[in-house]
């Protein structure tokens, strides 16, 4: 698999709000950008779930969004992911990009190999690129597998294989961890960031996960209330070390921000010896 081909063009053929280009086609937007958000708004009711949100994300560069459930983390994935409207504001955004949610979402009829080049042009080279796209993933014996003879941690990888093989601009992650046990969670995050660094896309990874963000990322956000109330980048070497110091102190403050207070638990008073 080839690294992802960008162009400033292709940035901004899809997904834009009316108005958001030129009168010759420009967007006065820097071409090292791949998600360019502007006051972007979305409403339920009376409520905004996302509030006149600004947000830019760098080609090859990840970002961690954090948030409370119902802050609007998946509505924002889903709005760059085109499955869901806008109410205002803009949205610029790759043409290539593909999601990976929570759940696998593979096609039980159809076997690992299948899935993974799913609506692709069929034909031997289709074929060599979902093989290779397995390779990576660590699942190249399984191409003629059945998606129910799986685990979760090998069928969230045959999702995996089955984004990257599109070669995506953007890679949207919406929660793709959190079904899995402590141990398979670890190997995916490590086997993400690995294809990640490799592949070069822009990532938005939608997470619960304070340390799975910090572990991850180059940059992490939280979202509060429809607006962005963090957005830091990480300055910690990888591989990173939860024992760090610096990622101890950055989890804090990002747990602080989420409102969650990680006040350690103080150590049982020492017993005294009675006096006579």
């Amino acid at each position: 698999m080839t690294a992802a081909r960008t162009t400033a063009a292709r940035t901004t053929a899809a997904h834009t709000t009316a108005g958001s280009a030129g009168a010759d086609g420009s967007t006065g937007v820097d071409p090292g950008t791949a998600v360019h958000l502007r006051g972007l708004r979305r409403t339920f009711g009376a409520r905004h779930v996302l509030d006149g949100l600004d947000l830019d994300i760098a080609r090859g560069e990840f970002l961690a969004l954090l948030g409370a459930s119902g802050t609007g983390k998946t509505t924002l994935l889903r709005i760059l992911g085109a499955l869901d409207r806008h109410d205002e504001g803009t949205v610029l955004v790759p043409e290539a990009r593909t999601i990976v949610f929570q759940e696998p979402r593979l096609i039980p009829s159809k076997k690992v190999l299948a899935n993974v080049t799913v609506a692709l042009p069929r034909g031997a080279a289709t074929r060599e690129t979902g093989l290779r796209a397995l390779t990576e993933v660590g699942l190249e014996g399984h191409a003629d597998a059945w998606p129910a003879t799986l685990s979760g941690g090998e069928a969230q990888r045959v999702a995996l294989a089955r984004a990257l093989v599109r070669e995506p601009e953007l890679l949207l992650l919406d929660e793709p961890f959190a079904a899995l046990d402590a141990l398979t969670r670890l190997r995916m995050q490590d086997l993400v960031g690995e294809l990640c660094r490799r592949h070069r896309p822009a990532v938005l990874l939608v997470t619960h996960d304070v340390d799975e963000a910090v572990r991850l990322a180059d940059r992490v956000a939280v979202l509060r209330d429809g607006r962005l109330v963090t957005d830091e980048r990480i300055a910690i070497d990888h591989p990173r070390d939860s024992a760090d110091p610096a990622f101890t102190a950055l989890r804090r403050r990002l747990l602080a921000d989420l409102g969650v207070h990680d006040h350690a638990v103080p150590p049982p008073p020492a017993p005294t010896t009675p006096t006579e």
